[in-house]
């Protein structure tokens, strides 16, 4: 690869791709492909992009081709239900995720990548849930060329794939809801649309639903009759201080384990989880009735996926865990949640 004056660039095959940014166009993309034969038209299309000088291919390049990086690395990053470019452009190359799911990347790999300095490789975080199609990395060398030295302390991090997505699990729900208000007619229920919203959202079908008063026995039967059918039961009402709120007890009397009482996040910090061998049981508070995310909405994904919610984690989860408020909401792409992923 060599460098040369554009004025003297007809006939020369261009090194490397040429961006044109333009506010005007409302554009920034490729204009001229690594591999293109240069024509005197092109010139001062170029010009006009800023070039004076370019780098053409002599024959005699010794060192790895941005290209030939991100096509190095791609491969060797992408795990289970990731896909990537087969193509570059402007030496990058993008992963994205062939399912619905929780995407993860081994996080002291990607420092050990991006401390090389020489290779950028961004991500999502750690644990976000994803749509297939989703672009969740990307890869590229920042200079135009980098040394086979280099390239090989790329594949010795990457020795295993470091990019994946845990697909959903949980294809089917039920919904208890609990309290002698909406048992007996005295206010309207809410929670059955909202909470079926959430789960059609996330690819799970509610294949059954009941009201039930604030006593123990009643409700403990409801949330059996249930488990029988589906490995995942979403509980609302009776999870706060007042007397009559018996519906921890309830579940606990139908043999569920409850994780820890509550958790840091706000909203929803009444929100509690529970096992029953591989099913799962969630107690949903109030909060998710009046605010767009809460507590249940940074927890469901990684239960859809059948990741198992911890205290550790439930604790961790904390650390980023208040809510901005925002007037307009952007949840999920937003902190919300993500420190403690």
């Amino acid at each position: 690869m060599k460098k040369i004056s554009i004025d003297n660039a007809e006939g020369q095959v261009l090194a490397y791709d040429i961006t044109e940014v333009s506010l005007e166009k409302k554009i920034k993309n490729r204009a001229f492909k690594r591999g293109h034969v240069i024509r005197a038209g092109d010139i001062e299309y170029m010009k006009n992009l800023g070039r004076r000088n370019i780098f053409v291919m002599d024959g005699n390049d010794t060192d790895v081709h941005e290209d030939d990086a991100a096509r190095i690395a791609a491969p060797l990053a992408a795990g289970e239900n990731i896909t990537y470019d087969k193509e570059t452009s402007e030496g990058k190359v993008s992963f994205y995720a062939e399912t619905d799911g929780i995407f993860h990347v081994d996080r002291e790999k990607l420092l050990a990548v991006n401390s090389l300095e020489i290779p950028s490789m961004p991500t999502l975080h750690d644990g976000f849930p994803v749509k297939k199609g989703a672009q969740v990395a990307a890869f590229r060398i920042i200079p135009l060329v980098c040394s086979e030295e280099l390239m090989n302390s790329v594949r010795g991090i990457l020795e295993k794939p470091i990019l994946s997505v845990n697909p959903y699990k949980i294809t089917k729900a039920c919904i208890l809801v609990t309290g002698n208000e909406v048992y007996e007619g005295r206010i309207k229920e809410g929670f059955i649309p909202k909470l079926s919203a959430k789960l059609n959202a996330l690819g799970v079908e509610v294949v059954a639903t009941a009201i039930a008063p604030d006593e123990k026995e009643h409700i403990t039967g409801e949330l059996r009759k249930m488990l029988e059918v589906t490995d995942l039961v979403l509980t609302t009402g009776g999870t706060s201080v007042d007397p009559d709120d018996v519906t921890t007890d309830a579940i606990k009397d139908a043999g569920v384990r409850i994780v820890c009482k509550g958790n840091p996040i706000q909203p929803g910090n009444n929100c509690s989880i529970g096992y029953i061998g591989e099913k799962t049981v969630v107690c949903v508070p109030a909060a998710a009735l009046f605010f767009h995310a809460t507590a249940l909405d940074i927890y469901l994904p990684k239960i859809l996926a059948k990741e198992t919610i911890t205290k550790e984690y439930i604790a961790n989860s904390g650390h980023g865990g208040l809510c901005h408020f925002c007037e307009k909401c952007h949840y999920p792409v937003c902190p919300f949640g993500r420190g403690g992923l």
